[in-house]
């Protein structure tokens, strides 16, 4: 198993994925791990649902067609402000032409693009998708809590050896999704997460994205 330094340092959003199932004891080690997260007078307010096979063809199947459709986003929040600073608006399109060289899809390519966008829905072909709920009655501290939930699967998923995407395009279609899970309209979706072992010969794993020198972002003060 890695140290909590490994698993930080190896972490990447994965897409492409083995066609190779997650069994489900290593889902609920990774839990089991991850609900130690710390949380606000300890609400722990997540909620989870681990979906697989035959329900999460389903759900894919329809948010692919949501997605084909055109149909309008419903996220349950507002995830990027109106406008970003500059600093976050460069990395942000750096991040996209990244992905996009990587894979050789030209600017005014729009089929390939939209072909790309569209793997969002099945969680790259992830044997697992996790949806991440909390009820709607959270206010931010609570996100502040969840996100830290979010980064402990993913770092214990890495030090086990599975990868993850953390997608906020699978809550793209919030009410699609409960649905699909039977969850109330009282819960909030977060995100979903994708799991499972990275096909490391995929062209669209091979990049990782670059961080900020500590100088551009902490400041020290005695």
């Amino acid at each position: 198993m890695l140290t909590t330094a490994q698993a930080l340092l190896k972490r990447k959003s994965v897409r492409a994925f083995l066609d190779k199932p997650v069994v489900r004891e290593l889902v609920e080690q990774i839990l089991e791990h991850a609900k130690y997260a710390p949380s606000g007078t300890n609400t722990q307010p997540w909620q989870v649902v681990v979906v697989s096979g035959a329900t999460k063809q389903k759900l894919d199947n329809a948010l692919i067609q949501a997605f084909r459709d055109g149909k309008a986003k419903s996220m349950d929040y507002k995830y990027y402000p109106e406008e970003l600073t500059p600093d976050m608006k460069k990395r942000r399109l750096a991040c996209g032409l990244q992905m996009f060289q990587t894979l050789d899809i030209k600017r005014v390519d729009t089929e390939k693009r939209l072909a790309q966008w569209e793997l969002n829905y099945s969680a790259f072909g992830a044997p697992i998708a996790m949806y991440v709920f909390m009820p709607k009655i959270v206010e931010k501290g609570s996100f502040l809590d969840c996100g830290m939930f979010i980064q402990s699967i993913a770092l214990m998923a890495t030090s086990l050896g599975l990868s993850t995407c953390i997608q906020a395009a699978l809550a793209e279609h919030a009410g699609i999704a409960r649905d699909n899970l039977g969850m109330s309209d009282d819960m909030l979706l977060v995100c979903g997460i994708a799991l499972g072992y990275e096909d490391i010969s995929a062209v669209v794993n091979s990049y990782k994205t670059t961080r900020e020198k500590l100088v551009n972002f902490v400041q020290f003060l005695d």
